[in-house]
């Protein structure tokens, strides 16, 4: 019995630490796909558990639509997000985008597809985006004409009856 459990702590140990294995070389071949397919795998749950009323996301307007940034806001509140007041962007933008800053990532992502954006429109914040400050915030959307003209129709229209009544 003693005999056994011996053996099945060596085979044991040889899987959990492959550099005891690295003697043979066959074995030191097998041990180093896992390690790298281990890696990747482990930033992905640290970094989707993070609540979305946990993540500040700012909205700024880069489209020329009033009232297009708070139309986004509203699209993004079913989700639980921290959404900061929206803002006016410093530029007009060609395209809407959501920035992130490092670990945000797939909370990015997710306010995209919600959005109805491509995943090419995901990218890491620079200061290059057309806002002054990004402040608390971690995800930054840029609303752009493509996405003013999804979300805030209505807006427009209000804005053209008070233009028409005043």
């Amino acid at each position: 019995m003693l005999v056994v459990f011996v053996v099945a702590t060596v085979l044991l140990l040889g899987v959990i630490h492959p550099s005891t294995t690295a003697t043979t070389g066959s074995a030191a071949a097998t041990p180093s796909s896992p390690t790298t397919t281990t890696k990747p795998s482990h930033p992905v749950p640290t970094t989707t558990t993070v609540p979305p009323s946990r993540v500040p996301v700012l909205v700024a307007n880069a489209s020329g639509v009033t009232g297009a940034a708070a139309a986004v806001n509203n699209e993004l509140q079913p989700g639980g997000w921290d959404l900061l007041p929206p803002t006016d962007a410093t530029a007009r933008a060609p395209a809407s985008d959501v920035y992130y800053v490092a670990g945000y990532q797939p909370e990015a992502k997710t306010i995209a597809t919600t959005l109805h954006l491509a995943p090419s429109a995901v990218l890491p914040y620079t200061t290059a985006a057309p806002i002054s400050s990004i402040g608390t915030a971690q995800v930054l959307v840029v609303v752009g004409p493509d996405l003013a003209a999804k979300v805030a129709p209505a807006t427009t229209t209000t804005a053209a009856a008070a233009r028409a009544a005043g």
